[in-house]
């Protein structure tokens, strides 16, 4: 599945720098990337906040809070910052006109709720950086007691801040199953119920934010889409869904099971459409046109090797989708359609075994069967296209 099997932790979200200048291109200065999710954002944690809210509040820091305030070193400044902060909450909780000019200021009310989290993560800012380090660990944890004793040394008891830091760290957990089971341990039973009294409900909102936060990676669309992204946000929002869905019981209708069932069917509307495109893009990408002279649609050839990535990347993760029947036909169809384009292109390349178009062709077919059913398919016609070149 081409580069999607690196399953780096949420690998296709961007990097920033964690110190700079606190210009509003860089949104508080980085300090609290470890935390910030992308839109959209149907179901907010309180671990994370999304970026449309995060920079409503960082432009009415720079606009109206603090603009007597040198912010170039941001870390520096904050107390002073924190302080407004603060002192702004206060007067909006305290007065009605106050919030409303604050609600006002923010533009709606979501950044207003956001607002106690953005300032948790402030005040914590250097343990996002030692939460982060603690998910590399735990990648390198092979003993289940050490891993369950290293998640037990989290701040279970302040669940504020326990939700901060285990959603900075499950940004850089490469394999969420085992923390989950670790926290079953712990808790002594997998019930949600059982779970969330023992104070590990802050992992299992993390989990699904994380999981959310694939959304945004699957919206391009055309065929110079970072189709590689697409398939790495597949493959971590399976693991995520799977480490939750294989080990807790969750009850019917509580907000875990509601989130979880919406999240999966929006990751599989968002992946719909291009499943249903799969087999027309084969069809016009390896077939000589009806009419008019012979030529190559670089595009549809493009667009139809992506689509044969996208396929292989949902068969892997169909379990944590709803995507079952239209898979199964796209599945089916597509290999048909690949056997009998292959044949037919191998036919005209015996025929006219110069013809540079019917070669492109074929060459795409052959990578596109690689993909699709295995390298040793894609060798045996790898050969069969260099016998029909040799007679040429």
């Amino acid at each position: 599945m081409s580069q999607a099997s690196n399953h780096s932790a949420d690998a296709a979200q961007p990097r920033r720098s964690v110190r700079g200048d606190a210009s509003s291109s860089q949104l508080f200065a980085g300090l609290i990337d470890a935390v910030i999710v992308e839109d959209p954002v149907a179901f907010p944690f309180p671990g994370s906040v999304a970026r449309s809210q995060a920079m409503a509040v960082w432009t009415w820091i720079n606009r109206d809070l603090c603009g007597d305030i040198d912010l170039s070193d941001l870390d520096a400044a904050m107390p002073q910052v924190l302080a407004r902060m603060r002192d702004a909450v206060a007067g909006a909780d305290a007065d009605f006109d106050a919030g409303r000019r604050l609600r006002a200021a923010l533009g709606n009310d979501e950044a207003r709720a956001a607002l106690p989290v953005i300032m948790g993560a402030l005040r914590n800012r250097a343990v996002l950086d030692k939460a982060q380090a603690f998910g590399r660990a735990v990648n390198t944890i092979a003993d289940e007691t050490a891993l369950s004793t290293a998640i037990h040394s989290m701040p279970l008891q302040d669940p504020p801040l326990a939700a901060l830091l285990f959603h900075a760290a499950m940004g850089q957990i490469i394999n969420p199953t085992r923390v989950v089971g670790a926290i079953i341990r712990l808790s002594g039973n997998s019930n949600e119920g059982t779970v969330a009294r023992a104070g590990f409900g802050p992992v299992i909102d993390a989990i699904l934010a994380h999981a959310q936060n694939q959304l945004y990676l699957l919206q391009p669309a055309g065929p110079f889409s970072d189709i590689d992204l697409m398939c790495r946000a597949l493959d971590r929002f399976h693991r995520l869904v799977r480490a939750l869905t294989g080990n807790i019981e969750f009850a019917r209708g509580s907000r875990w099971s509601m989130v979880l069932s919406s999240l999966t069917k929006q990751i599989s509307d968002r992946v719909e459409p291009r499943l249903k495109d799969v087999v027309p893009d084969i069809n016009q990408a390896l077939r000589k046109p009806r009419e008019g002279a012979d030529r190559l649609d670089n595009d549809r050839l493009l667009a139809a090797l992506n689509g044969i990535y996208l396929l292989s990347a949902i068969r892997d993760c169909r379990d944590s989708l709803a995507l079952n029947a239209l898979f199964d036909q796209a599945w089916s169809q597509s290999g048909q359609a690949l056997e009998m384009h292959l044949q037919r292109n191998l036919e005209l390349l015996r025929q006219n075994p110069a013809d540079a178009i019917i070669g492109t062709r074929m060459e795409a077919g052959i990578k596109m069967a690689e993909i699709r059913f295995n390298p040793e398919y894609a060798e045996t016609l790898r050969r069969a296209r260099a016998a029909a070149e040799r007679r040429g």
